[in-house]
């Protein structure tokens, strides 16, 4: 978050508006330490708990940056409860931890499983080079090619070069590239230019995709929330 305003709340609010089954989240604290008087309506919980309160009574939270004042990384708020869930670490360089979230979601009624992975690569290219390699070997090795799978997050890949790992090689397809022939421009929020947040899926239909611009969204984040529903196959 690039805003100096406390939005937790607000957050929270417009999160619960949107009403998804499951929400994938990237810099979210684990733990953060606060000044006494800072903040009158700082949470006792962490962020995660916070965000997800009475209406995603699943989540699940994986460490990547920990420093002296707490910690942050990727969570995944869920409707549907977890079967397993697992931090894969895919740091290359210690002052830019870096991980993979990776849960598994039972669909209530049904005996379908869904893989749900949520990440946030790094700034550099060779950097996420090893971490794509990573996701495709973690991908082939637990996740099996009939059961559904969404991976979500901040891939920092402006110049689209994850392709090849995950559209080639996993066989897995961007909704928005699927829909509009491109991807969503999400970053910065207030004028987006650069594709920088994805989510790729395969085994699902897709219903529909959008962006959350404008407002309240501006405000809220320096990238433009992703949203897209999908609908399981029958086999």
């Amino acid at each position: 978050m690039g805003n100096l305003r406390f939005i937790l709340h607000e957050i929270r609010d417009s999160l619960r508006h949107i009403d998804a089954d499951v929400i994938f989240l990237q810099e979210i604290h684990g733990e953060k330490k606060i000044s006494s008087g800072r903040f009158d309506d700082w949470p006792n919980n962490n962020q995660f708990e916070f965000i997800a309160d009475d209406v995603w009574h699943h989540y699940a939270y994986g460490k990547n940056a920990i420093y002296r004042a707490g910690h942050h990384g990727n969570a995944i708020l869920s409707k549907y409860p977890f079967i397993e869930w697992e931090n894969i670490d895919v740091s290359i360089m210690k002052k830019a931890s870096r991980s993979l979230l990776h849960g598994t979601v039972q669909i209530p009624g049904s005996e379908k499983k869904i893989h749900v992975i949520c990440i946030h690569l790094g700034l550099f290219e060779r950097e996420r080079e090893k971490q794509l390699t990573t996701l495709s070997e973690r991908i082939n090795s637990h996740v099996p090619h009939d059961e559904p799978l969404i991976i979500a997050g901040d891939f920092n890949d402006w110049r689209g070069n994850a392709e090849r790992h995950l559209h080639d090689d996993l066989g897995v397809t961007e909704v928005f590239k699927q829909a509009h022939g491109s991807h969503a421009r999400t970053f910065p929020a207030w004028f987006p230019l650069l594709s920088m947040d994805r989510i790729y899926y395969r085994g699902l239909n897709v219903i529909e995709c959008s962006y959350l611009h404008g407002q309240p969204w501006q405000r809220l984040s320096d990238h433009t929330p992703l949203f897209s529903e999908f609908g399981l196959i029958d086999v």
